[in-house]
């Protein structure tokens, strides 16, 4: 920031303690000298007032609950488990304070089940808490869930964009609006706590969580946080202030999260502390000032400390000079990445300030362990009764010990809130006020709805593009249409629009046509992703992937203009795309709305422009695919597109031809794919050895070892020869390996539940055992049978398996110094095709390869 916003971001920031960004404009102004900066470099944690006055009604009914409870009562309040690995009767044993649906956990695991199935599993859950027949107090269990755009885990919910496109709405009384009808459609389905919003402030957009940060710029996060926890859980001091139709949110994640160095998710931020306070942390004072409920914390460092060991920040910063009234819960089991823990044995994290882990799937160890250390002082019993009276404190402030069960809620079972029209009215709203205009030649848009408009590109016709990661399931993959009852594609909003008024709009995804159109809208972006999936090696849009481009070249060789609309959750180096179009838009992830872009794209029937552009760059667009540091008030800032950069139709959009030079050395790998397109990932090799070891690097197909003992040949999948066919013949044991250059630490990923994942087609079944195995020399490998997974599976189809990290680790790998990622091996006859070996989420449909002894 330059020094005139950095001054303005400090007043506007002390004005939010008020509790409103217009009190807090009125109070600086010509007042901003009175900020006295050296007070601020002594202490640059600014000072909040919680908006909640102590009530010492609701003080005494939680000592007196307090007074009652056993220690083993106690530390149950502080856990959380997720529903894949819990069951109500688990529940009614260990008196677990809260649970939670994380991204791939659902209701009897099926991603698509129905808001009725949600409500019943939330109804179960419930009773099982309230049920003292096996003793214990009935204490209503707290039920959190990922509704970060919407309540996007159920079917036929609304999806609002991703915050990257609200951040360039510039509107913060919208997402008030987009706050109050998540919590509708969340409670609706029997939920009551929402792990949002996230107000990260990315400055490096390799990092994959980008899209889930509304701006690189801390005054428009700050801008937001309040208006977005003011709607989720409703305005303190009024009676909607946590009632039957709000939730509580969950302000994330503390602290840091958008600064890691090289945008690696879960890294280390390194940086000053008023730096750290100046930027990311400017969410915080107004969602404090607005009540918020929960913090959660993150699974990055700063400098190198942990944050869910982080007692100066935790507690001494965010409780103590930020007066945070609520309670702090952990991520995914990120206390166990503290130094000395373990994701079942973690008292260091409570101590630090954390009120209640997020032990997902180690709620059982991580409960017993955390027991003992309360019974031999480890964790005090002051500690253990700070966290306790905060939980309880949050319970009781959301009425759940009056509640009854979510189906008897005020709004529960109302499932016409799910998707219903006026909700999906807002959300259309944002869709059209997020567009953000980069290019208009000559004028080419608004088109004529009255045109043979052609919609291609592999995103025309596919909410699931649209609505990226965290839709339906963790990383947003493996959707289908049907999934999406109520929401409209992107060529369905044209379409209908298009017919209208006399138009056509045609729909081929590859660009052809039989009859010439007037014009081509090219749908085209990023596919799905999450966090660790989306981590960057560079800015550059599908380095090697050039078929979108070819499809704008071939549609303007033929003389039809093309307008672009880019999908995607982060600015990217995209300049050839944009010189190949006449008009390009950034869509971003735009969510179930898909008739917002024709509302902006298109003219009315009557000729008149329906809606102009209004979106603004949240994110500066890098001019190169290697600009990392681009953001707003930085030294030598030079972004193609700067921050606050949109065209509206008022404007002359000509734009002369961009550079094409990407800046690219050839050195930068894709992260977490070790084998693609028929070679191994960079700084990797593909080894054939024998069961002594001994062996040939592949440097060329066809390649042999040991005169035939196992064959590589090139195989086709999607591109000519971008697989490997490998044939064992039986006359002794050989395996193909992955070798890396340097050791690979898997840790965040194997705790983030990613899978190692082989796409493969079995020629001929193993004739004898087969194995996968990961390796970092002797007494740190693991392996996991192989050969029942490809007898079962139909012979010349191509398929993903799957293998979860933290089964290998479970099975002996040391996943934080792997040198052998992948291997496949046998001593019998098999041949396969691999084509793709690397990181991330299965799909339902697809094949998971079970834990070892589970």
């Amino acid at each position: 920031m330059n020094a005139m916003t950095n001054q303005r971001f400090t007043c506007v920031r002390s004005g939010l303690l008020l509790g409103t960004l217009m009190l807090a404009l009125a109070a600086c102004g010509k007042d901003d000298k009175a900020v006295a900066p050296a007070a601020a470099a002594r202490d640059p944690w600014p000072q909040v007032a919680w908006p909640l006055p102590e009530d010492p009604a609701l003080e005494t009914r939680i000592a007196d609950l307090m007074a009652t409870m056993t220690v083993e009562e106690k530390v149950g309040q502080l856990v959380q488990g997720d529903i894949a690995s819990i069951t109500p009767d688990d529940l009614r044993r260990y008196r677990l304070g809260s649970i939670l649906a994380g991204g791939n956990s659902d209701p009897g695991g099926r991603y698509d089940a129905s808001p009725a199935q949600w409500l019943a599993l939330a109804d179960a859950f419930y009773e099982a808490s309230m049920d003292t027949s096996q003793g214990g107090k009935a204490i209503p269990v707290l039920f959190g869930i990922d509704a970060v755009h919407g309540q996007s885990n159920i079917i036929g919910a609304t999806l609002f964009p991703h915050n990257i496109g609200l951040g360039a709405t510039r509107n913060p009384a919208l997402l008030k609006r987009i706050g109050e009808i998540t919590a509708l459609e969340t409670r609706a389905t029997g939920m009551e706590w929402a792990f949002a919003p996230t107000v990260a402030v990315p400055q490096d957009d390799r990092w994959g969580r980008t899209y889930e940060g509304y701006s690189e710029s801390p005054d428009v996060v700050a801008s937001y946080a309040g208006a977005m926890v003011e709607g989720l859980q409703g305005k303190v001091g009024s009676p909607t202030f946590l009632d039957g139709r709000h939730v509580i949110a969950s302000v994330k994640h503390f602290l840091g999260d958008g600064g890691t160095v090289d945008g690696k998710d879960q890294g280390d931020t390194r940086i000053s502390e008023a730096d750290l306070v100046r930027i990311h942390a400017a969410g915080y004072p107004p969602a404090i000032a607005a009540g918020a409920q929960t913090v959660m914390a993150s699974f990055n460092s700063v400098n190198g400390e942990k944050m869910h060991g982080h007692r100066p920040y935790l507690t001494e910063a965010l409780k103590g000079r930020m007066n945070f009234g609520g309670f702090v819960v952990g991520d995914w089991n990120g206390h166990g990445q503290v130094k000395g823990c373990t994701t079942t044995d973690c008292p260091a994290t409570i101590n630090a300030g954390l009120d209640m882990a997020m032990a997902s799937d180690s709620w059982k160890g991580f409960y017993d362990t955390t027991l003992a250390a309360v019974k031999n002082g480890t964790i005090s019993q002051q500690r253990l009764d700070d966290a306790v009276r905060r939980i309880l404190r949050v319970k009781m402030r959301l009425g759940l010990f009056e509640a009854g069960k979510p189906s008897s809620r005020a709004v529960g079972g109302q499932f016409a809130l799910v998707g219903a029209p006026e909700h999906r009215e807002v959300a259309r709203q944002a869709v059209r006020e997020s567009l953000v205009l980069l290019k208009n030649q000559g004028g080419v848009l608004p088109l004529s709805p009255k045109q043979r408009i052609l919609v291609a590109g592999d995103g025309a016709n596919d909410v699931g593009k649209q609505a990226g990661g965290w839709t339906l399931n963790w990383q947003g993959t493996g959707t289908t249409r049907k999934d999406f009852p109520n929401a409209d594609s992107i060529f369905e909003g044209i379409a209908q629009q298009a017919k209208a008024a006399g138009g056509e709009a045609v729909l081929a995804v590859d660009g052809t046509y039989t009859r010439k159109p007037d014009v081509a809208v090219v749908v085209f972006g990023e596919n799905p992703y999450a966090e660790f999936q989306g981590d960057l090696p560079t800015l550059a849009y599908k380095p090697g992937d050039d078929t979108d481009l070819a499809l704008m070249k071939r549609l303007k060789a033929d003389g039809i203009p093309v307008v672009a609309v880019f999908l995607s959750g982060r600015p990217l180096w995209v300049n050839r795309e944009i010189n190949a179009a006449d008009a390009f838009v950034a869509a971003w992830l735009p969510g179930s709305e898909g008739g917002g872009i024709a509302d902006v794209l298109l003219r009315g029937s009557d000729g008149s422009v329906q809606h102009d552009f209004k979106g603004k760059l949240g994110f500066s667009w890098p001019r190169t695919a290697v600009q990392y540091a681009n953001n707003v008030g930085q030294k030598d800032y030079d972004p193609q597109f700067a921050f606050g950069f949109g065209l509206t139709y008022a404007d002359n959009g000509d734009l002369a031809a961009l550079p094409e030079v990407s800046g690219v050395t050839g050195n930068e790998g894709a992260v977490g794919v070790f084998f693609a397109r028929g070679d191994a990932g960079s700084g990797m090799a593909l080894r054939l050895e024998n069961g002594a070891g001994q062996g040939v690097t592949v440097t060329k197909v066809p390649e042999s070892l040991d005169g035939g003992l196992l064959n590589v040949t090139g195989v086709d999948h999607l591109a000519q020869e971008d697989g490997r066919r490998l044939a064992w013949t039986g006359r002794g044991e050989a395996v193909a390996a992955l070798q890396s250059h340097t050791a690979l630490d898997l840790q965040r990923e194997s705790n983030g539940d990613l899978m190692l994942l082989t796409t493969l087609r079995v020629e001929a079944a193993p004739q004898g055992d087969a194995w996968l195995s990961v390796g970092c020399g002797t007494g740190c490998s693991a392996r996991v049978a192989l050969g029942p997974t490809l007898a079962s599976l139909p012979v010349g189809q191509w398929t993903r398996v799957g293998v979860p990290l933290k089964c290998l680790a479970a099975a002996g790998a040391e996943v934080g110094k792997l040198e052998r990622p992948w291997s496949i091996g046998t001593a019998g006859a098999m041949t396969l095709s691999v084509s793709r070996v690397a990181l991330g989420a299965l799909n339902e449909a697809e094949t998971t390869i079970a834990c070892p002894g589970r």
